[in-house]
């Protein structure tokens, strides 16, 4: 339904633009800015907004802008518009020409009838090029789109020592804000060392960030201008001059955890909940990588984030802003963020935000831009229809040690799965032309996958195609995305998980990257057991070793402190980044078993695994409210908010026998309909080893 209320507009993907850049060039190392690596966009400085308007009787209007405007009522030009302008019954054309050169320029207009709102249209063009004009919620008059800022909270540290001319502050976990000093006294320089470590506050010579600011004996408090990561800062000062106290304006972006989980296992408790508040720290005016060290907006951590951010948050405007500027402007130059496989996981993002929110009208809204982007991606296959990095490429996949020249399976799976989206909103969207052009290419791409890349005799698909031969080597990148996406039948299923995902001769995944899919996957197959093992060595060791967010990567044969190095820095690796917080995803889909069986939930499919756990219990978002579940070893119970539910498990025999609510299925499995949502049902079995 469409607001009635009046609200800032804009040219659309503009504020998402323009936030982006603020956002990603704040980045800095030991106090040098960081630009991106990839073209950095910008909103248009100047638009012209119009609208038709049909008046029953004459009503003031208020125009405000945020930057020079003229405002021109069929087409005579009116003066002092933000102090309202009286518009007389009839119809009227209505033109609005904006320009701001640092900010996005936006209009806010405000009358009993004629408001800002979805029925405008904007253009960077004078004459023609017009588009709906672009909403992001903000409805007050006082903070258009570019006053966009996250919440603050002081919070105080949990120790202070002071120990050879220096404080050394604890803030207890990894936070993230602005570091504040009060009761300053002297005259001088004052010296900040972050560290999400002890080891990286006490070492100057090679912390990732520090802050020297100048003090004058005009100096009572002050408030550090940037925001850092961090859980410790040792604070130094030239003699003379001394602090009272520190506090950290703590920043964040507010949010409900509608998500819930609870179980037997404390350490699982514990990582779930170390992983909420790790992918909350890094939810904020889009979805970061890390609060550290990049701080930028990555479209393959973005992935794994948008799946996370569907089983704790549910939050929709984090989800749009962070795909809109992704996608960036055109005229398209490279892939986005420069890596080709992340052009593909913002189709599979695309797919997945309709599966779960089943809004088709935020779809419509990047369609066009989806069209434009995959034509760029056709552009760039070869001569099989096969995508193969071209000259500025980077061909990402993984961090781990293997060849990406030639056509890697793994990406073509994701360009198959991208031209799939295209082909399903083409027909949901009615777009006639598109869809027959893409259906073709898209089965083909799949019937070639299968065919040129699964070996039978392995068991397993190849890594590559090169100049026309195929390479022998082996990883589970491509066959996790085989399990998890349909490349392979319940058989080759089988064999890819005792041939692949099982075997110890096949090269490990050490990122929570590659993780995220390796474990869904093997949940796929029903390892549930084994990834509770998983779960509990991997971010259980990090949790071991003190960790209050989860890491970038993390080795467990590698001793400490030297689990902080990387990218050949001492201190590069990131303590707290979004894709080390799979275990979100991981428990709310394949434990609690929570997953749309139709777009936005309509109906809801629960399919709850305990592994090794003796009970669970959680609560799953979905647009309607919460999806509840329960297990222990000889019951369950679950309700939904709205829809129906569709309830399957296994047992060792006829549950609930003469019953009707429960159906038979194949393979010891039974389904449980739920069709009054609110209701909560039970039913009890005896648990399938």
């Amino acid at each position: 339904m469409e607001s009635k209320r009046a609200e800032w507009i804009f040219y659309p993907g503009d504020f998402e633009i323009w936030l982006r850049r603020e956002v990603e060039f704040r980045r800095d190392e030991r106090r040098i800015t960081i630009p991106p690596i990839w073209r950095v966009d910008s909103p248009y400085t100047a638009v012209r907004f119009r609208r038709t308007v049909h008046l029953e009787a004459a009503e003031s209007v208020v125009f405000r802008a945020d930057g020079e405007f003229m405002l021109q009522i069929d087409d005579v030009t009116m003066n002092s518009p933000e102090q309202g302008v009286v518009i007389q019954a009839g119809e009227h054309s209505i033109f609005v020409q904006v320009h701001h050169f640092t900010r996005v320029p936006s209009l806010f207009v405000e009358g009993p009838t004629v408001k800002s709102d979805h029925n405008w249209e904007v253009s960077h063009l004078w004459q023609s090029g017009y588009v709906k004009a672009g909403r992001a919620g903000f409805h007050q008059q006082e903070i258009p789109p570019s006053d966009f800022r996250l919440d603050t909270i002081e919070i105080e540290p949990v120790n202070t020592v002071s120990k050879e001319g220096a404080l050394l502050i604890d803030f207890g976990k990894e936070t993230f804000g602005y570091v504040q000093l009060h009761d300053i006294q002297g005259q001088g320089k004052v010296r900040l060392v972050y560290g999400e470590s002890l080891e990286e506050a006490n070492d100057f010579e090679h912390c990732e960030t520090y802050d020297i600011v100048d003090v004058t004996s005009l100096t009572t408090s002050l408030t550090m201008s940037r925001s850092r990561a961090l859980r410790y800062v040792r604070i130094t000062s030239d003699e003379g001059v001394s602090i009272g106290s520190v506090t950290l304006l703590y920043e964040y972006l507010p949010l409900t955890y509608r998500g819930q989980f609870k179980s037997s296992n404390e350490k699982l408790n514990q990582i779930w909940e170390v992983s909420s508040y790790t992918f909350h720290l890094n939810t904020r005016e889009f979805f970061l990588d890390g609060i550290k060290r990049d701080r930028w907006v990555w479209s393959g951590d973005a992935y794994q984030s948008y799946l996370m951010n569907y089983y704790l948050f549910f939050d929709l405007p984090v989800t749009q802003r962070t795909m809109i500027a992704l996608r960036g402007k055109d005229p398209i130059e490279h892939h986005l963020n420069t890596i080709m496989d992340y052009t593909l996981y913002w189709f599979m993002g695309l797919e997945d935000y309709y599966q779960f929110t089943g809004d088709l009208s935020f779809i419509r809204d990047q369609y066009d831009s989806m069209l434009r982007l995959i034509k760029f991606c056709e552009s760039r296959s070869n001569e099989d229809g096969m995508l193969e990095g071209q000259n500025g490429d980077w061909v990402f996949v993984d961090w781990a040690d293997m060849d990406k020249e030639g056509a890697l399976a793994f990406e073509q799976m994701l360009y198959c799965l991208s031209l799939e989206s295209i082909v399903r909103f083409a027909e949901l969207l009615g777009d006639v032309a598109s869809g027959d052009y893409y259906r073709p290419q898209a089965e083909q791409l799949r019937k070639k996958i299968r065919q040129l890349f699964w070996d039978e005799e392995r068991g397993a698909y190849i890594h590559r195609i090169i100049n026309g031969s195929l390479d022998a080597f082996v990883t589970k990148h491509p066959n996790m995305m085989a399990v998890l996406y349909g490349f392979a039948d319940a058989k080759q299923m089988n064999r890819v998980k005792e041939q692949v995902l099982l075997n110890p001769s096949v090269p490990k995944i050490t990122t929570p990257n590659m993780r995220f899919y390796e474990l869904a996957a093997l949940c796929e197959v029903g390892e549930q057991s084994f990834v509770l093992h998983e779960m509990l060595d991997y971010w259980g060791g990090m949790l071991d070793l003190g960790a209050t967010s989860f890491w970038e990567e993390y080795d467990p044969a590698i001793a400490m402190p030297d689990q902080y190095a990387m990218y050949g820095r001492k201190y590069g690796k990131s303590l707290c980044h979004a894709w080390g917080a799979s275990p979100i995803y991981l428990i709310g889909r394949y434990y609690l078993g929570v997953t749309p069986a139709r777009p936005g939930y309509e109906e809801v499919f629960i399919r709850p695994a305990l592994g090794e756990l003796e009970w669970m219990e959680g609560q799953v978002p979905v647009p309607a409210g919460e999806v509840y579940v329960f297990m222990n070893r000889e019951s369950i119970r679950c309700s939904i908010p709205a829809g129906k539910g569709r309830l399957h498990f296994r047992s060792r025999h006829d549950p609930n026998a003469g019953q009707n609510i429960i159906t038979k299925l194949a393979d010891d499995w039974y389904e449980l309909c739920i069709d009054v949502p609110g209701i909560t049902y039970e039913v009890a079995f005896t648990l399938m080893d």
